[in-house]
């Protein structure tokens, strides 16, 4: 290795380094994108949420990180218990809904946080969302219709939220438990909307369904100041003896995507991964230092010849001097003849052609053809586009 090439190895090293520690000293933006997982410490995650739950329900929690479907299907649960679930979005298929009915028809509840449901848990219980998207930013002040539970101070949610209000429900079997009011300060002139359902509970056999549509309530970052106080509100009404805690359906759920996931969740086969690239990398390094020099690429000599045939052929098309080019055509087709078939081009007669038929394995008719059709052109004044296009196909032709 000579020396401007280790200078330029140093060089980048150092930018490496530098780059590094800038990286690594260089304070974190905070990151506001929904989580809801029980490790995740950024606002919108639920951390302080899953830490707090054990101690306001004096219960047993249980974190569940498999879909619900397989978890109820392969566990024995009594009455009494939680399937709690908070995320920005639950898309629960038709199979996660019937496991969720049959656990509560048990004497469970399921209580649900989300900005939406999926289709076939809000067909099921008879519901509707809409989406408030003109008051996005909005200050949100939530509330429960409960006397005895009202918050006297009303909080106000506005950083990341955006209102969703329970427009339909079977009003024979839901309970409306809680709304919000929404006032948009952002516009010229103040908007509000007040009265908006965003608590329900829903009975399903002998347990219930709570469905709730401002799962920010249960976020870090709005249950580190006065904002806990309603989430604890919603909270009373539940009253288990033990609490699943849903792991799974998480919109910052880790999982690997690669399709090595197999290969890198087993330890062996993980190490044995690292270890092969790590060797074909010291294979490419020794390797490179062994290569010789690249031979530079020289690239053949141009057909300059083939070049000036074209550009005089686009000129005298360009010009429309067809009569000249057919006169060149026609004339280098007898060439052709006379050095390939040794055939006499003066007469262009029937024997001419009877011979040319033979020679060229040309059939007789096609021969004719193209010779009567050249001995026209050479008998015309004035040529046309269509009199060159047809002598090119004709040309074509034979020679195919």
């Amino acid at each position: 290795m000579d020396k401007r090439s280790k200078r330029i190895l140093v060089a980048f090293g150092i930018a490496l380094v530098v780059l590094m520690v800038v990286e690594i000293i260089r304070p974190k933006p905070l990151d506001w994108s929904p989580n809801y997982t029980t490790t995740a410490k950024s606002p919108l995650g639920a951390h302080v949420t899953f830490e707090e739950l054990p101690g306001f329900f004096n219960s047993e929690l249980k974190r569940v990180t498999e879909d619900p479907f397989e978890f109820l299907q392969r566990t024995e649960y009594g009455s009494g218990e939680l399937y709690f679930f908070v995320n920005s979005r639950l898309n629960l298929d038709g199979n996660q809904v019937d496991r969720l009915l049959q656990f509560a028809e048990k004497g469970n509840t399921v209580f649900l946080s989300a900005n939406y449901f999926g289709e076939p848990l809000e067909d099921t219980l008879k519901i509707a969302l809409s989406s408030e998207y003109t008051f996005r930013e909005a200050e949100i002040r939530p509330q429960l219709y409960n006397d005895n539970l009202k918050l006297k101070q009303r909080p106000v949610f506005q950083k990341t939220v955006i209102p969703v209000q329970i427009t339909e429900i079977d009003t024979l079997n839901t309970t409306a438990l809680g709304y919000m009011d929404v006032v948009n300060k952002n516009l010229v002139t103040e908007e509000r909307e007040e009265g908006l359902l965003n608590f329900i509970r829903v009975p399903v056999g002998k347990g219930a369904f709570y469905l709730h549509t401002l799962p920010q309530a249960f976020s870090n970052y709005y249950m580190l100041d006065e904002h806990q106080a309603y989430a604890e509100a919603v909270l009373s009404y539940l009253d288990p003896e033990k609490v699943y805690w849903d792991e799974h359906l998480k919109a910052g759920r880790v999982f690997i995507g690669s399709p090595l996931r197999y290969v890198l969740n087993q330890p062996g086969l993980k190490w044995a991964y690292y270890l092969a690239l790590l060797g074909l990398l010291l294979f490419v390094l020794v390797r490179a230092k062994r290569e010789q020099r690249m031979i530079p690429l020289v690239e053949p000599l141009r057909n300059d010849s083939k070049d000036f045939t074209a550009t005089i052929g686009n000129l005298h098309f360009q010009y429309k001097n067809y009569s000249n080019i057919i006169a060149k055509r026609i004339t280098y087709f007898l060439e052709r003849v006379r050095s390939d078939y040794f055939l006499n081009t003066a007469e262009l007669d029937q024997a001419f052609t009877e011979r040319l038929a033979s020679k060229s394995g040309n059939s007789k008719e096609d021969t004719q053809k193209l010779v009567g059709l050249i001995n026209s052109l050479k008998g015309k004044s004035l040529h046309t586009e269509s009199d060159l296009i047809r002598l090119n196909k004709a040309l074509e032709n034979f020679y195919k």
